[in-house]
């Protein structure tokens, strides 16, 4: 998301407009209810009972007309909610449990509108005008590299943007493939350097560098290949940097007391985030990323604290699916891990 662009927010549909308002499935329509001489006006008032099929009337008292039962059912909006709209009238004592009814009816409600998808909806109006592109390096694990890329172009809009180094196990040529059914989607550039944890000069630093400058997208979002999404996990990302976060992410990590140790974090703001599956403007993530980095292992962390801004992990469970380890030397590993966590921890010193 570039800093021209303004968010473009949606408000969130109201519950009465998609779901009838809250209620609790009786009819609130005003069916005519007898009335006894006398009887307090609204819903749970002394008096006020609901017939055998559950209409009520809330026509105040004295209303005259001839208009038909229920042209004025909404006249008395406090009736609806259980109360009484009288000051001092406390209800029918038989009606202890209606506004509790209510209030449970009414979350069931606005749950029932979540698993209809309207909170994924609204996101996803939000978005659908913000360019998105997920970069992929890809150094080997051929079948991984399928089910991930096959899982974007399933589940997403996003272009991919995918750098072969090497052809590693045949890996450049499933994405050949790809590429090939779906040139609308998929773009990619063949190198023949090995990657570094190969013995090869392809390090993670300049190649993450190379594809961000290639991409012309908004939000530019780092995958392994060592994920597959289950569904949209990238809408509820993006959202979240269209709603102001520099970036946004599948997992975070906070630190801990002393300053130097690191555990996962709740949904909400974090520290930093991890790089398996992260959304960031390109715009700041230019100049934040770690170029220097010869491996990937903590070099996350070192982008995280280079980005100026909220760092963010969405509140509901993203379905993303960890395909397996790809695993590399230990000791190579450990080695660029530590390199890179030197540089983390001068970062955080010095800030």
């Amino acid at each position: 998301m570039t800093d021209h662009k303004p968010a473009a927010h949606l408000r969130p549909a109201r519950i009465e407009q998609v779901a009838a308002g809250l209620g609790t499935g009786r009819d609130t329509t005003g069916g005519a209810a007898p009335r006894r001489a006398g009887a307090a006006t609204g819903v749970g008032t002394a008096g006020a009972k609901p017939s055998a099929a559950h209409t009520r009337e809330t026509r105040p008292e004295g209303a005259q007309g001839t208009e038909p039962a229920g042209t004025h059912a909404r006249i008395n909006p406090a009736a609806e909610l259980g109360f009484s709209g009288d000051p001092g009238q406390h209800g029918d004592p038989g009606d202890v449990m209606l506004h509790a009814q209510v209030t449970w009816d009414g979350t069931l409600a606005t749950n029932r509108l979540d698993e209809l998808g309207v909170t994924y909806e609204r996101r996803r109006l939000e978005v659908k005008d913000v360019t998105t592109s997920v970069s992929l390096l890809v150094d080997g694990w051929p079948a991984d590299v399928e089910k991930c890329v096959q899982s974007l172009l399933d589940h997403t809009s996003a272009r991919v943007l995918a750098l072969d180094l090497g052809n590693v196990d045949g890996a450049g040529d499933v994405l050949r493939g790809l590429a090939e059914r779906y040139p609308e989607r998929v773009a990619v550039w063949h190198v023949a350097e090995q990657p570094h944890w190969r013995g090869g000069t392809a390090t993670w630093g300049e190649c993450r560098a190379k594809l961000l400058r290639l991409d012309e997208a908004e939000v530019h979002v780092l995958m392994e290949t060592s994920l597959m999404l289950c569904g949209d996990a990238l809408t509820p990302l993006v959202a979240a940097v269209v709603e102001g976060a520099v970036a946004a992410g599948w997992r975070g990590v906070e630190l801990l007391d002393g300053g130097e140790q690191w555990q996962d974090a709740a949904p909400g703001r974090v520290n930093a985030l991890t790089g398996d599956l992260m959304a960031v403007r390109r715009s700041a993530a230019i100049g934040a990323l770690p170029e220097q980095a010869n491996y990937g292992r903590n070099a996350d962390l070192e982008l995280s604290l280079g980005l100026s801004g909220e760092l963010v992990v969405p509140a509901e469970r993203l379905p993303v699916q960890r395909l397996g380890p790809h695993d590399i030397a230990p000791d190579y590993g450990r080695r660029e891990g530590q390199r890179n966590y030197d540089a983390v921890l001068r970062m955080l010193r010095t800030g």
